[in-house]
């Protein structure tokens, strides 16, 4: 005869997947002087438990799965139990109760997670595989403080929501739980009950370190870190580099689009390494930028709509392949950069967007938490619990992947409460003010962390207003950056660049305003992946003129780029004249290389790369004005530009651009010294496509004064074209 279904709240709570505290009804209690053992097992027939005399038959109080034992001593713990499943008495199979093994989260760091100063929560939430009474298992954590229950669902309970409720650390809103012998690549989810809506969410855990393929979103269980890495040379390196006085020339790219098989399908991580870096090493960059590969579930969002803030994208491999590749590149003399963004996320109801049915990770007011240009919530900087889980997601990625720096994507979105926002739409700071200062705060606090835990690792910010102090360090009252992208240099050069010659004389200003401002932060000079998008045209297609011109002006474009003072940053496809638009869903045109003048503009690139890397005047003083120094600012009318480049030392590169297509012989410049000044780089060279004018051998100086110098030096410049020149000893 079946048990008759006992009356109990904390059973109906259970049954109806709504029980706060599972520990308060399931696992071992003692009741009445004996033991009682109590277990759900919705999807098993009969279930019996090992005690000291074998497995002993639990009795079912429940139909719907609720099995009992009861006995005078203690069953061995963790007690096991063996099952026999449903409708398949041929299955039986053993485990342990998730309800005998006690909670392993520390009060310690549940406190320093709520007071936003758990640096490593990765650690703590998510998904682990660790030991627990000797069994292995995979512990799960989840912060959510406003549900009634959570539960672990997945592969492995037929995603059931009623069999795996979590234990709430009441205080901090964290819930965990101990799966026992949970095999790795298990998938798994969060189910959560809003307390007070009783809306039940389905959410990919926050801190997950592996995703499923797109469109899939589940989380996968780790096995845990094992990968074995090569790179400590590298790191020990990175520790003492002085990198405020070094080359940094970085190539910006997309995983997913710089090279794909021929069939279409992605790069894996190994084979981008294998195909890459030799590219890398022979143009001479220093350091590669990756695009956000964070998971995001949309391809055209290019990583910068992130849902997975701990997790590698699985579209080109595994967390241990990603491990591969910096690793590859660290071995190969690369650096390696991330793209992170930290400033919005998507509105996709699998991931972070009202998490426990509440605005948990973003504002709930839509004028502080919700992106209008993009259709994304804004983090909640002022959450301590917020700043824990980006402040991890930083050190995750240094942590964990050994990455030299993040590039910290659209900073200055996150540091106005107005940005992009009409009267009305956004609310003031507590003084009335414009200033995010939850976000200053977190943006000091990023800093000062990644630069305390990780020496030599950069902090590059994209912000394209004139805030003060973005690179300049937090006791000063700076935000803490190393760099500045100079997005004011980029557009004004290249705005300059889009004008006809015959018409740059007007625009003249725009070639120099930059000194006025150039060493008030540590600047980068971008060419970036959003300027050859969303119809901007490729860096190519926006230069005037017919192709000869295009070519020369490209070749004159990149050849100030890599002269002038500052970082240099550039996005795949530039450094060969890409013809059109950067296309995330393809490769880059790699067959243009057949044509001689885009091999000629890979040319000029590669040997510019390497007179940067190899020239100290052209990078030891790029972030003082003791590295520059004009010759002629000031000759409009034929729109050429002269001036020096300073070493430590007092070396010196001697740079003329020619931003018309009309040559000019018998040039003169006034030189700091008298001596040969031999020609060392040439855009114009037949080499690199030009026509091949220039200046041949040494020039000799002959005592001229010209413009403030006792010295001078009349030189061929060449149409559309900059030419560097070095005194010989």
């Amino acid at each position: 005869m079946k048990a008759q279904p006992k009356t109990h709240p904390l059973q109906t709570a259970l049954l109806h997947a709504r029980l706060h505290d599972p520990f308060s009804y399931l696992g071992w209690h003692r009741q009445h002087g004996q033991t009682v053992v109590r277990v759900f097992r919705p999807h098993d027939a009969h279930v019996w438990i090992k005690t000291a005399i074998g497995f002993e038959p639990m009795q079912c109080i429940h139909p719907e799965g609720i099995f009992e034992w009861s006995g005078e001593s203690m069953p061995t713990m963790p007690y096991r139990l063996r099952a026999e499943q449903k409708g398949n008495a041929a299955i039986v199979y053993e485990t342990y109760d998730p309800y005998a093994f006690a909670p392993q989260i520390s009060d310690h760091d549940l406190y320093l997670f709520n007071e936003g100063k758990l640096w490593q929560a990765y650690r703590t939430l998510g998904a682990h595989q660790v030991s627990n009474a000797g069994i292995t298992g995979t512990r799960f954590a989840v912060w959510a403080p406003n549900a009634e229950r959570v539960s672990v669902i997945g592969d492995f309970n037929r995603w059931d929501g009623r069999v795996h409720p979590m234990k709430v650390h009441h205080a901090s809103g964290v819930w965990e739980l101990f799966i026992p012998e949970l095999p790795p690549d298990s998938l798994y989810k969060f189910e959560i009950r809003n307390r007070d809506s009783g809306a039940i969410m389905i959410k990919t855990d926050p801190y997950a370190r592996r995703c499923e393929l797109r469109p899939q979103t589940a989380a996968l269980t780790s096995a845990g870190n094992t990968y074995a890495w090569q790179d400590a040379a590298w790191l020990n390196h990175r520790n003492n580099w002085d990198w405020l006085h070094a080359p940094l020339n970085i190539l910006e790219l997309h995983a997913g689009s710089w090279k794909r098989h021929p069939d279409g399908h992605f790069y894996t991580y190994r084979e981008l390494a294998e195909h890459l870096l030799p590219y890398v090493q022979e143009m001479g960059y220093t350091h590669v930028e990756l695009l956000p590969v964070s998971e995001h579930p949309l391809d055209e969002s290019w990583g910068y709509q992130t849902t997975g803030y701990f997790a590698v994208t699985s579209r080109y491999g595994t967390p241990d392949d990603f491990k591969f590749f910096v690793d590859a590149c660290h071995q190969s003399g690369i650096g390696v950069i991330l793209d992170w963004v930290p400033a919005h996320f998507p509105q996709d109801s699998f991931a972070l967007a009202r998490f426990d049915g509440t605005a948990l990770y973003e504002h709930e007011d839509p004028r502080l938490g919700f992106h209008q240009d993009w259709g994304t919530y804004i983090f909640n900087f002022g959450r301590n619990e917020v700043k824990s889980f980006l402040l991890s997601s930083a050190h995750f990625w240094l942590s964990e992947f050994h990455l030299d720096g993040l590039r910290v994507d659209a900073v200055a979105s996150m540091l106005y409460l107005d940005y992009s926002r009409k009267e009305g739409e956004w609310l003031p700071n507590q003084y009335g003010g414009r200033e995010n200062l939850a976000a200053i705060d977190f943006l000091r606090e990023l800093n000062v962390m990644v630069h305390a835990e990780f020496p030599g690792a950069l902090t590059l910010a994209e912000e394209s207003t004139a805030w003060p102090g973005v690179s300049r360090p937090t006791y000063t009252g700076g935000l803490g950056f190393s760099m500045k992208w100079n997005m004011g240099w980029m557009h004004d050069t290249l705005s300059y660049m889009h004008q006809d010659p015959i018409f740059r004389r007007y625009h003249h200003d725009q070639l120099t305003f930059s000194q006025l401002y150039a060493y008030s932060e540590n600047f980068v000079l971008p060419f970036s992946h959003d300027e050859v998008v969303h119809g901007k045209g490729s860096l190519f297609n926006k230069m005037p003129g017919d192709d000869w011109q295009k070519f020369a002006n490209v070749r004159l474009l990149l050849t100030f780029q890599m002269t002038w003072p500052g970082k240099k940053l550039n996005f795949m496809g530039n450094e060969f004249a890409q013809r059109q638009e950067w296309r995330v869903n393809g490769e880059l045109d790699w067959g243009l290389l057949q044509q001689p003048l885009h091999a000629g503009v890979q040319a000029v690139v590669r040997d510019l790369n390497r007179c940067y890397k190899t020239i100290p005047a052209l990078h030891q003083l790029e972030f003082t004005a003791d590295g520059f120094q004009w010759i002629d600012c000031q000759d409009v009318e034929q729109s050429v530009i002269s001036y020096l480049r300073r070493a430590k030392d007092g070396s010196f590169a001697v740079v003329v651009l020619n931003f018309t297509p009309v040559p000019r012989t018998g040039y003169r410049i006034g030189v700091p010294a008298s001596g040969a000044y031999q020609e060392i780089f040439n855009s114009d060279s037949a080499y690199y496509g030009g026509s091949n004018l220039g200046n041949l051998g040494k020039i000799a100086s002959v005592p001229m004064p010209w413009m403030g110098f006792p010295d001078s030096i009349a030189i061929t410049l060449p149409p559309l074209a900059g030419v560097v020149f070095a005194l010989q000893n």
